[in-house]
């Protein structure tokens, strides 16, 4: 991948995505397609990033970072929301982004058809 030129993330992406669904044991309500245009999976000096367009269908399960996984994300489009393990959530929609620190475990809930884009350093 060439690392130095700019990559431009859209809520409709082009190509194919690789699709997934939740594993069975992480489900708690629902069982997801969820759809990754990943653009970027480069090395770093201390680990990796990734970074694309993910897409998914209403439904929740529960997550769980790395010590050092985390994640910024951005909503395009739909709704979601982010429940930590202490009975605490935020919720994001369009427009609004939401950082998952390294060691946070909880739940991942789509309310509405979901849009964002992703960057994941580890």
């Amino acid at each position: 991948m060439d690392t130095t030129r700019l990559i431009k993330l859209t809520a409709d992406p082009a190509g194919e995505p690789d699709t997934d669904r939740p594993r069975p044991e992480r489900l708690v309500r629902g069982n997801p397609l969820r759809e990754t245009w990943n653009r970027v999976d480069d090395t770093l000096a201390a680990g990796r990033v990734y970074c694309g367009v993910w897409r998914c269908e209403p439904g929740r399960w529960r997550i769980a970072m790395g010590p050092s996984e985390r994640e910024l994300f951005t909503v395009l489009k739909g709704r979601c929301r982010v429940h930590d393990a202490s009975g605490g959530f935020e919720e994001a929609g369009p427009g609004e982004a939401l950082y998952l620190p390294p060691g946070f475990a909880g739940e991942f809930e789509v309310l509405e058809p979901l849009t964002k884009t992703y960057m994941i350093a580890e």
